[in-house]
C-alpha cells in the first residue's frame, strides 16, 4: 500500500499524464472528470439448469524435492457439483434419486499414470497418493492431466482437468524453501536461521516496514521486532542503500525471523527483477517474493504480475509469488492470475465511504476514491472482500493452488483517513480476515502506534498456539455469524479452537451452545487470545470491538 505517501506524486502525475493517470480501479477521481464505468468487472457465471461437475486438481505440496521421495506425496481432487458455469464445469448425468456414487480419477504425467483411485463426487479435497520415484526432478513443472469418469449412472461420462505439478532438484546448500500445503494453503519453512530444523508451518504476522531511515539506520529495531514475537518483515523499498539492505537481511538471519521481499517498484523491469531474485534468493531467511502493489489501482498492465511471476518461478521457484490488490472488482482474474497468494487491503477505518475528502468529490461504483474502494466503513468491507476474493478464486477453478491474506489497516490520522485504528480494532480487522479465510497477516504499516503494535505482537504470539488449528489440513472448519459477532471454529483431535471478534462498539455475547456439541467442550477451556474477550461457563462475553481465542475440550 503506498498511496498514504504518493497522494501528492499521483497528483502531479495527472498533470503531466492526462487523463490516463487520473483513475484509480479504473475510476476517475478528479472532480474536473465525469464518471466513467471503470470496466473490468469480475464476470458472473451463466446459471445451467441441469447439474455440473467441476473437476480440479492439484499436488498436495508445491514444491515436491528428492527429500520428499521417501515417503508417498499426494494429489488433491475436488469434484464439486455446481448450477453455475465456473471454469470447468461440464454436465453430468446424476440419479435422481439416491447417492451420487464415485468417480475413478486418473492422474497422468507425460502419458504416465501417476495417480488412480475412486473419489466421490462433489468432494472437496480428496486425496490420492503416488510415489516421486517414478519421476525425475526438474527445474520446469510437469504438465499434469487429470481425468475422472463417472458410470454409476447411465452412460459413462469423462470430466477432464489440468495442473502442474512442481518437484525440484535439491536447492543449493544455504538457500531456503518455502513450500505450501495446498490442502489448507499454509506456508511451510525451516528456521529462518538457515541452520537446520525440520520445515514447520507459518502463519506471518507481521509490517510493511520502512525500510530508509528505520531499518537501514538502526538494525536494533530487527531484534526488536523478532523479540515483540512477530514471524516475518516486510521491509519497504526503495532498497538504494544495498549495503544497508544486507545488512538487514543477515540480521533478519540472525535472530530468526523471515523475509518477505518487495519488488513493488521494479517488478515491471525483468533486468531489475532478474538482478533483486539472483541477489536474495539464496537468503535462509527468504520466505516470499512480493511483486504487485496494488497494480488494480494504478492500472498497470494485465499482462504484468504473470509475467513477472513466470520469471521470477524460472529464477528460482523455491518460494510462492505474492501481491496485494487493493480495488474491490477490477480485473481480478488478470491481476489474480500472476500470484500464488493473493491480498487484500481494504482500510475502512475513519474514512468518508461516500465523499472523497481528498478529492471533494463523491465515491460510487464509477467515480471518485474514498481511500477504500466501494467499500461503507465498516468492518463488514473486509469480510466481504474476503468472501468475494473465495469465491472469484472457485469460479477461476484455483481454490487448491491459490491462498489469501490480509492488510489491516495500521495507520491514520493522514489523508483519506481522520484517525488511526485502536489496538482492538487492529485485532478485529485480522481476525475477521482469518475468520474468511486470511492465512497472513501483514499491515500496512510500521511504525505504528504503540496500542497497534502491542496488538498486532499478541495476536502474532496467540497464533504460534492457534495456527495448529487453523492450518491443520486434519480439522473441520466452521462459520458463525450473528449480530454482528463472528466466529470461526477449529476443531481437530476432539479440541475446538474458537475465534470470536465482536464488530459492534457495544458489548456483545456468543452462547456456545448454540454450536452442536461446544457446550460440554467449553467446561474444559484455556484462553489463547484476550483482546477484551471471556469466556463464562458457555458464554464468550466480549468487549466492544472485543476479539477472543478459546481451545475447548483440553
Amino acid at each position: 500500500m503506498a498511496r498514504v505517501v504518493i497522494t501528492a506524486a499521483l497528483a502531479l502525475a495527472a498533470l503531466l499524464q492526462g487523463t490516463a493517470g487520473q483513475t484509480w480501479c479504473g475510476k476517475n477521481y478528479m472532480a474536473s472528470d465525469p464518471p466513467v464505468a471503470p470496466g473490468g468487472q469480475f464476470p458472473i457465471p451463466a446459471v445451467s439448469s441441469q447439474p455440473l461437475l467441476a473437476l480440479r486438481c492439484a499436488p498436495v505440496i508445491k514444491p515436491y524435492l528428492p527429500e520428499d521421495a521417501s515417503a508417498l506425496a499426494g494429489f488433491l481432487i475436488d469434484a464439486p457439483i455446481t448450477f453455475s458455469q465456473v471454469q470447468g464445469a461440464a454436465p453430468i448425468d446424476l440419479p435422481t434419486h439416491g447417492a451420487s456414487g464415485e468417480l475413478l480419477v486418473t492422474v497422468k504425467v507425460n502419458g504416465h499414470t501417476l495417480a488412480e483411485g475412486p473419489v466421490a463426487v462433489n468432494v472437496s479435497k480428496a486425496e490420492l497418493s503416488f510415489s516421486l520415484k517414478s519421476l525425475k526432478p526438474q527445474t520446469t513443472p510437469f504438465d499434469v492431466e487429470c481425468s475422472a469418469v463417472y458410470a454409476t449412472h447411465g452412460k459413462p461420462q469423462t470430466f477432464t482437468a489440468k495442473s502442474t505439478l512442481s518437484y525440484l532438484p535439491s536447492p543449493p546448500d544455504g538457500r531456503s524453501v518455502t513450500k505450501m500445503d495446498l490442502r489448507t494453503g499454509a506456508l511451510l519453512a525451516k528456521p529462518a536461521t538457515g541452520k537446520g530444523g525440520a520445515y514447520e508451518t507459518v502463519f506471518p504476522v507481521g509490517f510493511y516496514t520502512n525500510f530508509g531511515g528505520y531499518l537501514a539506520s538502526n538494525l536494533s529495531l530487527v531484534d526488536e521486532i523478532k523479540e515483540q514475537g512477530f514471524t516475518v518483515i516486510h521491509p519497504i523499498p526503495t532498497f538504494d542503500n544495498l549495503t544497508a539492505l544486507v545488512q538487514v537481511i543477515e540480521r533478519m538471519e540472525q535472530v530468526g525471523i523471515y523475509l518477505m521481499y518487495d519488488m513493488r517498484w521494479t517488478y515491471m523491469n525483468s533486468t531489475a527483477v532478474t538482478e533483486e531474485v539472483n541477489r536474495i534468493k539464496n537468503s535462509p531467511a527468504l520466505l516470499l517474493w512480493y511483486t504487485g502493489d496494488e497494480p488494480d489501482g494504478t492500472s498497470d498492465p494485465l499482462n504484468a504480475t504473470s509475467t513477472t511471476y513466470d520469471l521470477i518461478y524460472s529464477l528460482d521457484g523455491y518460494h510462492p509469488v505474492s501481491l496485494v490488490l487493493n480495488c474491490e472488482n477490477y480485473f481480478w482474474p488478470e491481476y489474480t492470475s500472476g500470484t500464488d497468494i493473493v491480498m487484500q487491503d481494504t482500510y475502512m477505518i475513519g474514512i468518508n465511504a461516500q465523499f472523497s475528502t481528498v478529492w471533494n468529490t463523491s465515491c460510487t461504483t464509477d467515480y471518485g476514491d474514498c481511500g477504500c474502494d466501494n467499500c461503507k466503513g465498516e468492518f463488514e468491507d473486509i469480510s466481504t472482500r474476503m468472501d468475494e476474493f473465495a469465491q472469484r478464486r472457485f469460479i477461476e477453478g484455483w481454490e487448491l493452488s491459490k491462498a489469501m491474506w490480509t492488510v489491516p489497516q495500521g495507520f491514520g490520522a493522514d489523508s483519506y483517513w481522520d484517525r488511526e485504528p485502536t489496538g482492538k480494532e487492529f485485532v478485529v480487522q485480522s481476525v475477521l480476515a482469518i475468520n474468511h479465510g486470511a492465512l497472513g497477516v501483514v499491515s500496512w504499516n510500521a511504525p505504528t502506534t504503540a496500542d497497534i503494535t502491542a496488538s498486532a505482537a499478541q495476536l502474532s504470539k496467540s497464533l504460534t498456539t492457534m495456527k495448529d488449528f487453523i492450518l491443520n489440513p486434519k480439522a473441520t472448519f466452521e462459520h458463525v455469524e450473528t449480530d454482528r459477532i463472528d466466529v470461526g471454529l477449529w476443531s481437530a483431535d476432539g479440541r475446538t479452537l474458537v475465534l470470536a471478534t465482536n464488530l459492534n462498539y457495544a458489548t456483545a455475547r456468543f452462547d456456545l451452545s448454540s454450536v452442536r456439541g461446544l457446550a460440554l467442550k467449553a467446561l474444559v477451556a484455556r484462553q489463547v487470545l484476550d483482546s477484551g474477550a471471556k469466556l463464562q461457563g458457555h458464554v464468550v462475553e466480549l468487549e466492544s470491538v472485543g476479539t477472543g481465542g478459546f481451545i475447548l475440550g483440553i
